[in-house]
């Protein structure tokens, strides 16, 4: 597995490490490059192809909603028939 070269990772990101934890953090992403590796082996090897057959979705129903006027009722602020919400952008 090629080396990561840790400073220069951070040098793009803006970031500054020691030796110490540029040396960690090196070995910490070659853990995670050597796990994401393996996930292709670990998918074909140790999952059966119709996992997705025995999955149980719980059924898509329509339940109990409240009419407008209960919404309205319960809208701290309200206009025109509408809940006002605060602006969040300019």
């Amino acid at each position: 597995m090629e080396q990561i070269d840790v400073m220069h990772l951070a040098k793009l990101a803006r970031l500054r490490f020691d030796d110490a934890a540029a040396a960690k953090m090196g070995q910490d992403m070659q853990k995670i490059v050597g796990m994401v590796a393996d996930l292709p082996d670990f998918t074909e090897t140790r999952l059966p192809l119709d996992i997705h057959d025995r999955m149980e979705l719980r059924r898509d129903e329509q339940g109990k909603s409240l009419s407008r006027e209960e919404v309205l009722a319960n809208a701290p602020q309200t206009e025109a028939g509408c809940v006002v919400v605060p602006k969040i952008m300019e």
